[in-house]
Formats: C-alpha cells, structure tokens, sequence
C-alpha cells in the first residue's frame, strides 16, 4: 500500500519535479512512512536523520514526512525534528501540489493531518508506470482505504481512517489505463477487500467487481490483498473457482490460533470458523496457496495458546506467513491490557514459528518439482541478469533460464527443476501469450 502511495504523489508531481536516486541532487525529499508496527516507524527517525547535514549544506531543500507516522505524530514531528517542511497524513498527500505552492511563499513548516470521513482518493492516471520509467507488467491499484474492524492491536482505523470505497468507474478506468500501458496483472488493495462497496449505494460487492475487472482486455491475472476472514464469503470462494482470471492465492491473515486471544484482539471470529473457511476454500480450489499474517506475544498470550498457533499451522499448511512480535501501537486498546509478554519470550516464540513454517513451506515448494507451471515473466531475475523471473499463480516466485530475454510481460510454461528456501528454479518450455 506504501509503494502505491508513493506511486501516487509521483503522478501529482511529475509535472514539477523528475525523479532521482540521489538525495544530493534532490530539491525535494519525501519520507513515506508505516507505524503498523513500532519498528518501522522508529526507522523514520534514523531515515530522517540521515539528511539533517544535507539540509544545513542545502537551506532550500524541502524535505516531507508523509503517510502513517505523519498522521500518527503530526506536529510532535516538526517538534523533534525541526528541519522537516511538510508533514503530510494519509489523506494529506493528496494536497501534496498546493500544499508545495502555500509552502514556498510563506516558508514556514505545514501539517496536514485531517481525515475527512467523506474523502475519496482522485482517480490518477499514470503517465509512466514506476518512479523511473521501466516497463512494469504488475501494478497496484486501491480499491478501498481504511477499517472500520478496530483490532485491539492495530493502528490502521486511527491513521487510515474509517473505510471508504472508491466508485468503481474510477477503478475500471485505472485499470484499463495500466494494460494500455502494458500492464497483465493487477494486485486490488484495501485494508478489508471483502467489504468493499458495503457502505456506499449502488456499488458492486467485492466479487461483482473482480467480474467486472476481470472483463478488462489484455488482463490476465488479478489478485487483491488483503481479506479479513469474518468477512471472507461463499460467493467470493465460487468467484475465485470460477473466474480464470483469478490467480489461485489468498492471503488471509489468522493472527493468532487461539479463541481466547482472537477474542482479546476483537477478531470476530473463532479459529473453528476460520478452519471451515479454509476447508470451503481448499475444497473448491484445491490448488489453492494461502498466506497469513501471525502475531506472537500478545498480552496475555500463553504458552498453550502459543501452542494453538502452531497447531492452526499444520492445520492449513501456509505456503508462507508474514509473523510479528506484538508491540504497542498509539491510540489501541491492546496498549492498555495487562501481563504484557516479555520480549525473550516473544522472541523465542518468534523463532519456533519460524521454524515449524519453513519446514512445511520447503514441503509445498519441493512438491512443485518436475510440474509444469504458467508464469507472468516480471523481468531478469535479481541476482542472475541472465535468467528471468516472474511468479506462479499462487505467488511463488520462479526464476529460470530462457533462449529468450525480451520477453518480460509473457506468459509462459516452466517446468520446476528445484526448490529453494524463498524460490523455485526451472527451466523454460514455451510463451503461451505475449
């Protein structure tokens, strides 16, 4: 969502400004920031930092925190950290042009941190489709912004806002706009895509819209992250076995295998109803790969929930999992619960999720050996320039060697020859489409 936003006030400076990798040539420096997590978020200050010496070397340097720690912290930011311009929320960055103009007449710090319930981001239309002008064949688009779900742990609804949805006209024109430009797959992004469209009239639901997308020409893959699973439909499992379109991955984030936590971070469900979504999922999609977000060490979290957690693991079999130590968030309730765990102990627990995740991840990815597998070539591969890459439908990435190089944004048949811990390698068949 970060690199989509960024994208964004890419488009609504292009006009101004040019890209550079260079900070020493740089007129403006923007720090687009995450605080979903405390350690990201302390990363901003030490990212900061690094260009105090180049402000004092360059007085007429702008330099701009936005996103989530800009809506988090808001004046305190210019407090701490005096030679910041701009702080600009999540809403903020939208402004991003006229807030410049006001800025270079009256020189003086800005903070924009409204959230406006009613706020629909603007339809932009790439010019170019990466910061730097490469041909891209994968792209983000926003279908939604904010969470109305309040997750004891989680900042999003505070920084984010409560959940909008964006017309569908804007979505499908976006859209169309990307495969002119060469674009075959697209990943849809909201903090709960299964409510999409819930609270505005007239709007598609969710798997209405992937039908809609999906009739788009020249698309060939759609994805969309991420799902919250009290939410997570009959219809959209039928939509995802039905429609081709659709690639066969799901990330649907479990957080914890135990009731009494899931209870404690206001989930809305149990982990036996998560268990039977994945049972309808697996058993109309039987190839279905499913991904997860996990937090260890939330307050009160014992060892025998821990042991649920790695229960619900062997359970679902993941091909991956996103996992987190807990640590407190501004503004959420959990920051105020009791029997806090202590870090070793999250660590430690840290590390045996780790563990037991990587031995079913190598199991499901040495089944991939000697099957052939359709994949949207992204590119050469990045450590081996004289290979290419690109993922399977069900997210994996694949890199493999090809008598051809030129064909980044096709469609083609490997055959996996080898499993590694994050990838697969193969050996290249034939184009399908190009």
């Amino acid at each position: 969502m970060n690199e989509n936003d960024t994208e964004k006030m890419y488009i609504l400076l292009s006009n101004e400004y040019e890209p550079t990798s260079n900070p020493e040539n740089a007129d403006l420096i923007l720090i687009n920031t995450c605080s979903v997590r405390e350690k990201p978020e302390h990363k901003v200050y030490s990212e900061v930092g690094r260009y105090k010496e180049l402000k004092r070397k360059k007085p007429d340097l702008i330099i701009g925190i936005t996103g989530c720690v800009a809506q988090q912290e808001g004046e305190n930011l210019i407090k701490r950290l005096p030679y910041v311009d701009l702080v600009l929320g999540t809403q903020g960055f939208y402004f991003i042009r006229d807030i410049l103009k006001e800025f270079q007449q009256k020189r003086k710090p800005i903070v924009f941190v409204e959230l406006k319930p009613d706020f629909k981001p603007p339809l932009l239309i790439r010019e170019n489709l990466t910061l730097f002008d490469q041909k891209k064949v994968t792209a983000f688009v926003t279908i939604m912004q904010g969470c109305d779900n309040f997750c004891t742990y989680c900042i999003v609804p505070y920084v984010r806002g409560r959940e909008i949805s964006r017309p569908p006209k804007d979505i499908l024109r976006e859209i169309e706009e990307l495969v002119k430009k060469g674009v075959r797959e697209v990943t849809l992004l909201g903090q709960n895509v299964n409510s999409y469209g819930l609270k505005e009239r007239n709007y598609p639901t969710f798997p209405e819209l992937l039908n809609m997308v999906s009739q788009i020409d020249g698309l060939w893959r759609i994805r969309f992250t991420t799902n919250h699973p009290k939410d997570f439909s009959d219809k959209l499992i039928e939509t995802i076995a039905t429609n081709p379109k659709l690639c066969k991955h799901i990330h649907l984030p479990l957080q914890a295998g135990s009731n009494k936590i899931l209870k404690k971070m206001n989930r809305k469900y149990t982990k036996e109803e998560y268990l039977e979504k994945v049972e309808k999922l697996k058993k109309a999609v039987p190839d279905i790969a499913i991904t997860s977000d996990i937090i260890v060490g939330f307050p009160e979290e014992t060892e025998k929930d821990f042991e649920e957690t790695l229960d619900m693991l062997k359970k679902v079999r993941y091909h991956e999992i996103f996992s987190f130590k807990y640590s407190d968030r501004p503004f959420t309730a959990a920051k105020n619960l009791k029997d806090k765990v202590p870090e070793e102990e999250k660590e430690k627990r840290l590390k045996k999720l780790h563990e037991e995740q990587q031995k079913i991840t190598q199991e499901i990815y040495n089944s991939y050996i000697d099957k052939v597998v359709e994949i949207l070539v992204e590119g050469p591969s990045p450590k081996n320039p004289n290979m290419l890459t690109g993922r399977t439908t069900t997210n994996v990435v694949v890199n493999f060697k090809s008598p051809r190089l030129d064909i980044k944004g096709a469609l083609v048949n490997v055959k996996i020859t080898e499993a590694g811990k994050h990838s697969l390698k193969g050996e290249y068949l034939e184009i399908l489409k190009i």
